[in-house]
């Protein structure tokens, strides 16, 4: 039987799923300090899978066209974060403080790989190049994000990095993906061989610190601080903000580059990742904001699922691949 397209895929359905247990049955006392733990552990192993899998020769092949790949690092780091930022008054007012901090959060994160790289294909743009982009914009993520979060987020009224938040940083984060950088001439080949396991390493461990992270809220009072318009504008922040990097990557692409490579600056530079931005809110925030810190990103995720890959469709289908974008 063929699945449902409006249906969403296993793992999106998996976080709802833990949303939904933490709701009724959140992890409490004792308990929780020892889950905490595990998910800590969960996290050091996704960044240590994360530096073994991104390949350096990849990055280093498509470095050469910089031009491109700093729009990208642009967009993701500069464009989001200053649009997020003047965003902030408003979505003060709309949205809870929390919520509005979890969108400029979003703001913060690197780009997507797998689907940045699949959209662009499905496209027709420059796989190669989106190889590099994606992989330059989650290996300078794994240091830039933090260190925009304690700048901006301090700035827009919400928690900056503390000294202890930089050392969890170093220890969860930076440690165990430079442990494997370092361990890829080692396990590169196995880590190659066995994508299932690593997804599933990946993507367990993301649901794990959803559900520790909105358990924390739930008993923190997480639904009762939350009104049902302030998700209703939620939805709408983020899909604005959406619709506004797309627009301008579009644009810039269509000025500056071929239909190829304009293609990954709009699918690379228009995304965030879910799978690095759980994690480091994790390191980030306390564990009592941090369901409603991630909840906006949650959300992001799936709107850009659902518009990228129509407008991925829609390339592919009425775009030569030999036209340039600008028409």
């Amino acid at each position: 039987m063929q699945r449902p397209r409006f249906l969403p895929d296993n793992f999106i359905l998996a976080l709802i799923a833990a949303i939904v247990l933490a709701t009724f049955l959140p992890i409490r006392g004792a308990a929780a300090a020892v889950y905490e733990h595990a998910t800590t552990g969960a996290i050091a192993l996704l960044f240590f899978l994360h530096g073994a899998k991104l390949s350096r020769a990849a990055v280093i092949a498509g470095a050469s066209n910089w031009r491109l790949h700093l729009c990208v690092l642009a967009a993701t780091f500069v464009l989001f974060p200053a649009i997020g930022l003047a965003a902030q008054p408003l979505l003060s007012d709309l949205l809870t403080p929390a919520l509005a901090a979890g969108v400029l959060f979003v703001c913060l994160l690197p780009s997507t790989v797998q689907s940045s790289i699949a959209f662009t294909s499905i496209a027709g743009g420059n796989v190669s190049a989106a190889v590099c982009s994606a992989s330059a914009s989650n290996l300078l993520g794994v240091f830039l994000t933090p260190a925009l979060a304690g700048l901006l987020m301090s700035q827009a009224g919400h928690a900056g990095s503390s000294l202890s938040a930089v050392a969890h940083i170093v220890g969860e984060i930076v440690v165990p993906f430079a442990a494997g950088q370092i361990a890829r001439a080692w396990i590169g080949g196995w880590v190659a061989a066995h994508p299932k396991l690593v997804k599933f390493v990946d993507q367990g461990s993301i649901v794990l610190v959803v559900y520790g992270a909105f358990s924390a809220s739930v008993v923190d009072g997480l639904w009762h601080q939350i009104p049902l318009v302030a998700l209703g504008w939620l939805f709408v922040a983020d899909a604005v903000l959406l619709a506004i990097a797309l627009a301008l990557t579009y644009g810039v692409g269509r000025a500056l580059f071929a239909r190829e490579d304009a293609l990954v600056l709009l699918f690379c530079g228009s995304k965030k990742s879910l799978a690095s931005g759980i994690p480091i809110a994790k390191v980030l925030f306390a564990s009592s904001a941090l369901g409603a810190i991630v909840l906006p990103l949650m959300i992001f995720h799936q709107i850009q699922l659902i518009v990228c890959a129509g407008l991925a469709r829609r390339a592919a289908r009425y775009a030569p691949d030999s036209a340039p974008i600008r028409g």
